[in-house]
């Protein structure tokens, strides 16, 4: 793929429509492709956050570990970005994620991010709506899993 291609995929990323094309260039020609098979792990639950992915094709699946099992929270596709939480807040990992199928993404590294998010106040902005949603659609989960454990306790 070309590099104007990889601009072109990365201005359809809600979190990267603020900036113009050649903040993108500079964007798309610090990141890394990466390539992962279906099953390969692009990180695990608990690992240090040292850079987001950008999905580029085939699809993801978000998976913590809970009491001996493993739950898929998410599936994630196209233009879709991955691991931001951990760089942001300098945290663990909070999931895992696995390739569900043959996986393209763009790689961009901890400090590569941090530094656009200052440059572009836009960006940070995009960000926080992209995790707002995120926590309203966990809330909402959170919400059903409790009045199902209601029903069930009251059955």
């Amino acid at each position: 793929m070309l590099l104007k291609d990889e601009v072109e995929l990365l201005s359809r990323v809600s979190l990267f429509q603020g900036m113009q094309p050649s903040q993108l260039k500079l964007l798309a020609f610090t990141s890394k492709r990466l390539t992962f098979e279906q099953g390969d792990m692009l990180f695990m639950q608990n690992d240090p956050g040292d850079a987001a992915y950008v999905v580029l094709s085939g699809k993801a699946e978000v998976v913590i570990k809970s009491h001996d099992r493993e739950v898929v929270l998410a599936t994630l596709e196209k233009n879709a970005i991955i691991g931001e939480i951990a760089i942001l807040c300098d945290v663990p990992r909070t999931a895992g994620v696995r390739a569900a199928t043959r996986l393209e993404t763009l790689c961009i590294e901890k400090e590569h991010m941090l530094k656009l998010i200052k440059e572009f106040p836009s960006m940070a902005t995009a960000l926080m709506q992209v995790l707002a949603e995120r926590l309203a659609n966990t809330t909402a989960a959170l919400s059903e899993c409790r009045s199902e454990l209601s029903t069930l306790r009251g059955a």
